[in-house]
């Protein structure tokens, strides 16, 4: 096995160019291979967020009519909910039985009626959300992240496996469709890939393409869908006998990670690349920050999303979003969109930076950005936040609503 040997920095810059070199929305999927959905709103959505730090000019939502328009992409069970190429129907074919249904078996096998129902409503009256149907009952895990009622419940288990799939979105709710109303039939129709190893070898390639720079023993979260630790470890082990992932080890201490071997040459250019002075907001989910741990190995940063936890035991903020400068992180932002304003209720920069008129302009920059990516007609900056910084994002604010 070959093993490439880098320094922090030269990973660092890789990561930054893997993920940041501006493109479009199809050029994202065929960077990352998926991204990960989240409902939540403060300031667009984890797509919304994913996207803008990568495509000039995005906006809130602009995704929805590659996906529910021309079916560029779809939801999917994958790292959690997420988009991916529509191409992947045949591809996904082995998760939807593997977890059919994936989290929440009991409703399919106990109440095999709810599904036929649902199925001759949606035949009968086509997209249908849960607020269609009159089923409110309750069920009893108050756990469950997707709604309590058997209606919902069912749903979601319908398309876990695959029954069911988000025909479009409605201020962020599903309505569900069936499959052959939502696939293109040209992807519909192609055989699926039945073996399993075959399977968990595509599904593990997918995870190193969407982070770039992944460690093996990353989080267990990364690998949902992926198998056990014995299935990943021959998957990996073969997917580098294939030449399609490269051993690399990092920094003095030599952690272990794998990136595509496609990527080589940007990792090659990537060693004396310049990278532009703009600052980028990233979203929580954002695949570069996937593996927490890894985040800190090769980049000193600890981020932890505390949108879970209990208000007293945040250190951050509800909707803590890293802030990304040339190839580091430098700070992090509370904001939400409120009626048409964003307000900002504090800015921390890490404790080693103290910005210069630079890396204030980049902000500056950024601020219009971010405003125009909101479609925001105000902002609000805390008067807490100090001087520099407060008046940056000001004088971004200005320059947006200028134009």
């Amino acid at each position: 096995m070959t093993t490439i040997h880098i320094s922090r920095e030269h990973a660092q810059r890789f990561l930054t160019s893997y993920h940041f070199r501006p493109t479009d929305l199809a050029g994202v999927f065929e960077r990352l291979g998926t991204v990960q959905y989240d409902p939540l709103n403060p300031v667009g959505r984890n797509p919304d967020l994913v996207f803008q730090a990568r495509i000039p000019g995005y906006q809130v939502d602009d995704w929805q009519h590659a996906a529910y328009t021309q079916r560029m992409v779809y939801d999917a069970w994958d790292k959690q909910a997420c988009l991916v190429p529509i191409g992947d129907w045949p591809l996904r074919a082995t998760i939807r039985e593997m977890y059919r249904p994936y989290h929440d078996r009991e409703i399919l096998d106990l109440d095999p009626e709810t599904p036929e129902r649902i199925l001759a409503a949606m035949d009968a009256n086509g997209p249908l959300s849960s607020l269609e149907f009159e089923d409110r009952s309750r069920m009893s895990d108050a756990n469950s992240w997707y709604g309590l009622t058997k209606a919902k419940r069912a749903l979601r288990s319908m398309w876990v496996c695959g029954l069911i799939l988000t025909h479009h979105r409605r201020n962020g709710r599903h309505y569900y469709d069936r499959p052959e109303r939502v696939i293109p039939d040209m992807h519909f129709q192609t055989p699926a890939l039945l073996d399993r190893e075959a399977y968990h070898r595509w599904i593990i390639g997918r995870r190193f393409q969407a982070v770039g720079l992944l460690r093996p023993n990353a989080e267990p979260a990364i690998w949902s869908a992926c198998g056990d630790a014995a299935t990943r470890k021959a998957a990996i082990a073969h997917l580098v006998a294939e030449g399609l992932l490269t051993h690399v080890k990092v920094g003095e201490k030599e952690w272990s990670y794998y990136l595509p071997t496609s990527a080589l040459p940007l990792l090659e250019n990537a060693a004396s690349e310049a990278h532009a002075e703009e600052m980028r907001f990233l979203a929580p989910l954002d695949s570069l920050l996937w593996d927490r741990k890894g985040v800190l190995q090769l980049f000193d940063f600890n981020y932890i999303w505390e949108v879970y936890k209990p208000a007293p035991q945040r250190r951050w903020g509800y909707y803590v979003l890293p802030i990304f400068y040339r190839d580091r992180f430098v700070a992090r932002i509370d904001s939400r969109l409120e009626k048409g304003s964003w307000t900002i209720a504090n800015w921390w920069w890490e404790q080693d930076i103290t910005p210069d008129a630079t890396l204030l302009a980049a902000l500056t920059r950024t601020s219009s950005r971010f405003l125009h990516y909101l479609h925001a007609q105000e902002i609000v900056v805390n008067e807490t936040i100090d001087s520099p910084t407060r008046q940056a994002l000001l004088a971004g604010a200005r320059t947006a609503l200028v134009e």
